[in-house]
């Protein structure tokens, strides 16, 4: 294994595997001797990601064989209940066959903690569990510790870790903590937060997931505009109009009312996802490909963004309303089981921005993210301008759109060149056509679930793909603005379920003379 930079951690970080040559790019990463603890192991994160995740990992022989998994919930299960609740999870979920032969060697380092977070006998068990499995299993005194939890949870989960010697790096050995979003609700309750889990973890020792940043075309990004020449030339003011960022879900908020009332669209979403995406879509060449590097032009991007003088005109929050989707009759936020009448909670949030530095002044950055909307989709759209003259005359290029390069995040992996192509016959008429680029056509092998490549990252010390504190807190500094006006001003815009917005979003757009593409 090649040594990890930009994180610290101990001597372990250190460590290469004598028997591979660093030319060798055949091999992948593979952990070295560690284990992970997933607090709220019982949760649907846990259960459809998580657990799936680390299975696939070993199935694929990324995990060392000594590996271990200890689960820590509000449940009364002996280790066997859990082993079979973990079975059941990876038997649903996973990407990769199952096999037999794998999960036994999974199964053996699996043990199961009961207790609720304040705690301190569980706490102490936790701790004499995991010196057992150093012994028994070979993990080096190597843990990441997961926190599945509510973020309201993040505190006392980390300071019973302190509290235990959990936290407590022993000599030679790494100790990280794992952090689900939303990091905060504002400024201020993530810089609190951040102190607090400072106090324990160093920073290079706290990993943030964007689930987002671990999946393929988002990285891919990256690869495309720096190992090619063909699109950097045109990654700029000069050629580039405007820049669409959406993700759509189709489905509404489930059983999640007690999370997500309060939270809404904007700070669930655009401040941690619709950001990353936009950064790292403007940010200009690293140095190299390490955390570092990629920190320092991810945050010249959020420290450039300037809001519009307007925000009435150029932010939309919204809320989705009964309506047909899926061929059957939903009823609106405001009508699901949990939900105050009176709730302002955004299930829609479009805002306008733009990046104010020499590549992309006055190229506006339109950000949009949205329950029950028509489809579940996430792209990142370049629009280019259109051509200075054109030497055809109207008629020919009245279905002639604007040039795209589109980057499909999610569901079908890939991307999308758009351009003007003559149809064939006698007339000249000129009309969009397409160029597809999918991950599952051109690869042999499919593209690992993005918790995959996350949690293994984790384990080697790889924070590439890792939000940092900087970038957190830059988010904010741009959302909490807009949150503040939207406190101060009337109540969100109605959408019917199964549509693509409020139309107060369309006339946002037409505004500037543009128009929300139709994924």
């Amino acid at each position: 294994m090649s040594t990890v930079s930009g994180v610290s951690g101990g001597a372990a970080d250190a460590w290469e595997n004598p028997l591979r040559d660093p030319r060798d790019r055949r091999l992948p990463h593979v952990a070295g001797p560690s284990g992970l603890v997933i607090f709220g192991v019982t949760g649907d994160l846990s259960r459809k990601k998580l657990m799936p995740a680390v299975y696939d990992l070993a199935n694929r022989g990324l995990l060392p064989p000594g590996f271990s998994l200890v689960g820590f919930a509000r449940r009364d299960w002996e280790d066997q209940d859990f082993a079979q609740v973990v079975h059941d999870a990876v038997r649903e979920h996973s990407r990769t066959p199952f096999r037999e032969e794998v999960w036994q060697q999974l199964a053996e380092g699996m043990r199961f903690i009961p207790g609720d977070f304040d705690d301190d006998t569980a706490f102490k068990s936790l701790r004499q569990t995991v010196d057992e499995l150093d012994a028994a299993r070979g993990t080096s005194g190597n843990y990441a510790f997961y926190l599945s939890v509510p973020p309201k949870f993040f505190p006392k989960v980390v300071q019973q870790l302190k509290r235990h010697g959990l936290a407590d790096t022993p000599e030679g050995s790494w100790r990280r903590a794992v952090i689900e979003k939303p990091f905060g609700h504002d400024l201020e309750s993530a810089r609190e937060l951040n102190a607090l889990v400072h106090d324990v973890f160093a920073p290079d020792q706290v990993f943030r997931i964007d689930h987002y940043l671990g999946k393929e075309t988002v990285q891919n990004i990256l690869a495309l505009r720096f190992a090619n020449t063909m699109f950097e030339p045109v990654w700029n003011r000069s050629y580039v109009d405007h820049v669409q960022i959406t993700m759509a879900e189709d489905i509404g908020i489930g059983g999640r009312a007690g999370y997500y009332d309060g939270i809404g669209a904007a700070r669930d979403v655009i401040q941690n996802h619709l950001l990353q995406l936009m950064a790292l879509t403007a940010m200009e060449e690293p140095l190299a490909f390490d955390a570092e590097s990629l920190l320092t032009e991810k945050l010249k991007v959020l420290r450039s963004v300037r809001l519009p003088e307007d925000l009435g005109e150029n932010t939309v929050l919204a809320q989705y309303a009964t309506g047909w989707q899926g061929g059957e009759r939903v009823v609106g936020y405001l009508d699901e089981t949990g939900i105050d009448r009176a709730s302002r909670t955004d299930t829609y949030a479009a805002v306008r921005l733009e990046v104010a530095n020499r590549r992309w002044a006055g190229v506006p950055f339109y950000l949009r993210t949205g329950k029950r909307l028509g489809r579940r989709v996430t792209e990142i759209a370049v629009v280019f301008k259109r051509a200075p003259h054109s030497p055809f005359d109207a008629t020919a290029t009245e279905e002639l759109g604007e040039n795209a390069i589109v980057f499909r995040v999610q569901p079908d992996e890939g991307m999308t060149v758009r351009f003007g192509s003559k149809v064939p016959g006698t007339s000249t008429e000129i009309r969009d056509v397409s160029m597809d680029f999918a991950y599952g056509e051109s690869f042999t092998e499919s593209s690992p679930e993005a918790y995959e490549r996350l949690i293994l990252d984790v384990l080697l010390g790889d924070a590439n793909l890792f939000p940092r504190v900087e970038e957190v807190e830059e988010s904010w500094k741009i959302l909490d603005p807009i949150e503040e006006y939207w406190a101060r001003n009337g109540a969100p815009a109605q959408y019917p379920s199964g549509t693509w917005g409020p139309k107060e979003a369309d006339e946002m757009l037409a505004r500037d003379g543009r128009s929300w593409r139709r994924p």
